[in-house]
């Protein structure tokens, strides 16, 4: 099956990544690159989300992963994937019926009071249904037939595929997307065990039990299995369809928007348990303004020293320490082996004064392509950069475009430093305890962690791909 099934991933992905290998080589070994417009960067997004979605459960759950990766791809193709959650078809309720009477013996109508056999939603790994259970609404999600088997054949076959293209050209986005890959690879087998999502929930509950701002499902845990859980079904509007409600004046986007920021900071600084898969089917708003969490089969825990480190780099970036910054990419485990720091530090610098000074990039690379030197090491260090968000990071990144993505929504002019600065005062003994006093004096922590909130590690990929962007649209100028 494994052979079978490369062979359908290259009929797809063949000619898009021959596509991709031409704009940087004409001729695929040789050659200037091809002229690419924005329409046509467009149009390929487009067939690239075509592609994954034909492909099935597999890439449309890794296109979830490389929609938060700016350090792995640019736009328009990270918009383009951001756009693809759980779009798989619906399976038929004659197999989803299979798994439960495999589960309990007995048909779902003998198991609960009533069940609905429309699903509620048809996820990439699971479909989910409402159904009633001792009085109490609930809902119960099964996991697809065969996802286990498929999920590994396709990991296989995408390894295999990774290991053909890195030996001919390799280069930081082969390398990044392998990290992906692995990382994916990693943690798929915890989403599809119910039994530890359940685990999950139940944990991330009992942390927010105090929090009356934050919901999540009670777990129906007699009734959960290995691929099957059932918990309290709770109704609300996905996170990024609010703007009825708030143009009308029934809920205040600041105040969804702080619920998300606090949500968070408390999973990552503070108990170190962190929901990993926050796209906007699983946050959910209630008519009162409460968060619902949902889908617990991704989650991370974040060591207090990861935690540490990070709050190192971001008091080095509010400084404007070049060399913390970098050390501090070097103890995260991000920056490459080998790497050159003379023009990792020159970098870096220009990219913090974009990041913290408002620069626009087109400014900057209007700076670097006045020194032809400058101009060739960036674009050298660019193409080949070699900073790649591992581990921890890659989740965080994602928690932190949702948040971003929803409060350039609903909050007039989103600043995420000035936003989660007021939340984090609040948190401030928490955020100390959960770390050690080696962090409590050094500055202002509330400034320094509302810095880390608009993280800078995707701050500064962002724009290195951004001067990218800009200095490519002037290269004919410069060599002309």
């Amino acid at each position: 099956m494994d052979q079978f099934r490369t062979l359908v991933i290259l009929r797809r992905l063949f000619p898009l990544g021959i596509s991709f290998r031409r704009d940087f080589r004409r001729w695929i070994w040789w050659g200037t690159p091809l002229p690419r417009t924005s329409g046509f960067h467009e149009a390929r997004a487009k067939a690239l989300v075509d592609a994954f979605v034909s492909l099935g459960p597999t890439f449309v759950k890794l296109a979830q992963v490389f929609a938060s990766r700016p350090d792995v791809v640019p736009e328009p193709y990270l918009s383009a994937l951001g756009t693809l959650v759980d779009r798989v078809p619906v399976v038929p309720f004659e197999e989803i019926e299979r798994e439960i009477i495999s589960a309990y013996g007995r048909p779902p109508e003998e198991v609960f009071e009533s069940f609905n056999r429309e699903p509620l939603a048809s996820g990439s790994l699971g479909q989910v249904y409402r159904a009633q259970y001792e009085g109490r609404d609930v809902v119960v999600k099964v996991l697809r037939p065969g996802v286990e088997q498929l999920v590994a054949s396709d990991i296989n076959a995408v390894n295999r595929i990774l290991e053909v293209i890195s030996a001919r050209w390799s280069n930081s986005h082969i390398r990044g997307f392998r990290v992906v890959v692995d990382e994916f690879s990693k943690r798929i087998g915890e989403e599809m065990d119910f039994r530890q999502e359940a685990a999950n929930a139940i944990a991330i509950g009992d942390r927010f039990a105090t929090n009356p701002r934050v919901l999540v499902p009670t777990i129906e845990t007699a009734l959960t299995r290995q691929r099957l859980i059932v918990m309290e079904y709770m109704e609300g509007t996905k996170v990024d369809s609010l703007a009825p409600q708030i143009s009308a004046g029934r809920l205040n986007g600041s105040r969804v928007v702080e619920s998300v920021v606090e949500a968070y900071i408390q999973m990552m600084l503070v108990d170190g348990l962190f929901h990993a898969d926050p796209h906007p089917g699983n946050l959910l708003v209630t008519d009162d303004g409460r968060l619902v969490l949902l889908d617990f089969g991704m989650v991370v825990r974040v060591e207090p020293e990861m935690r540490r480190t990070l709050i190192r780099t971001a008091l080095s970036a509010v400084g404007r320490d070049a060399n913390g910054v970098i050390q501090g990419f070097y103890d995260l485990g991000i920056v490459e082996p080998g790497t050159d720091m003379t023009t990792i530090h020159r970098l870096v610098e220009i990219l913090l004064g974009m990041a913290f000074d408002g620069v626009a990039s087109a400014d900057i690379a209007n700076r670097i392509l006045a020194d032809r030197t400058l101009a060739d090491d960036v674009m050298r260090t660019i193409y080949d950069w070699p900073i790649i968000l591992r581990g921890e990071l890659v989740y965080f990144g994602r928690a932190v475009a949702l948040i971003e993505g929803i409060g350039a929504r609903y909050v007039p002019e989103f600043n995420p430093v000035a936003f989660a600065a007021p939340v984090i005062l609040r948190h401030r003994r928490a955020v100390i305890a959960a770390m050690g006093d080696d962090v409590g004096g050094r500055a202002d922590l509330a400034t320094v962690l509302g810095k880390l909130a608009g993280d800078i590690t995707n701050v500064v990929i962002s724009a290195s791909r951004e001067i990218v962007s800009a200095i490519a649209s002037q290269l004919p100028a410069l060599f002309a």
